[in-house]
């Protein structure tokens, strides 16, 4: 997963450009699937990446994923089932590790992306940790709403602002072709 870009058969893709605050971690990868739309309520992606509240983390091929300063990755695979307030959880020995590990930076704590290995060919870059200008997407979608702190700013739902208890049923891929934005190709030439 963090060895040297591969050829991959991406047409149109973005090359996205990363680092942590302190510069002890870049990276760079290949997404067909750049816009960032998804904001994650969930208390996972809050507590570890979501000063506002929310994450963003972006679609990209992890077959493409180049790393300088792997030594400085550390890779935390966060307690599942525990709850997202603070209160009536159960003992942190009990609750499962999720398969999803989420990489930051050991040096200054910048949450970098996700790679979950039931979904191989994928890596979830985080948008706050792309250098490189992200597309404007058309809309945005805030999912796992049932676990949002009280005190999240959530935008009124609309047409551009699409609200979601949990995940939607629509996957990255899907949503980005759906608006047109879709740029990976069946096959390579």
């Amino acid at each position: 997963m963090l060895s040297n870009a591969a050829s991959t058969g991406i047409k149109n893709s973005m090359l996205l450009e990363g680092s942590c605050h302190c510069g002890a971690i870049r990276f760079r990868v290949e997404s067909s699937e750049p816009s960032p739309f998804m904001n994650c309520y969930c208390s996972i992606c809050r507590k570890t990446a979501g000063g506002g509240g929310f994450a963003i983390n972006l679609g990209a091929d992890a077959e493409t994923m180049e790393v300088e300063g792997e030594e400085n990755i550390s890779v935390y695979n966060a307690r599942m089932d525990r709850g997202g307030d603070g209160t009536d959880l159960p003992p942190i020995e009990d609750a499962p590790r999720s398969p999803a590990g989420r990489r930051f930076c050991s040096v200054c704590g910048s949450a970098l992306w996700l790679f979950d290995p039931r979904w191989p060919d994928l890596i979830h870059p985080h948008a706050s940790a792309i250098d490189t200008p992200l597309p404007e997407p058309p809309e945005r979608n805030h999912i796992m709403l049932d676990s949002a702190a009280s005190w999240c700013e959530v935008p009124e739902s609309d047409e551009r602002e699409r609200h979601f208890p949990e995940f939607p049923d629509e996957s990255l891929a899907g949503w980005h072709e759906r608006h047109g934005l879709k740029s990976r190709e069946s096959g390579a030439e």
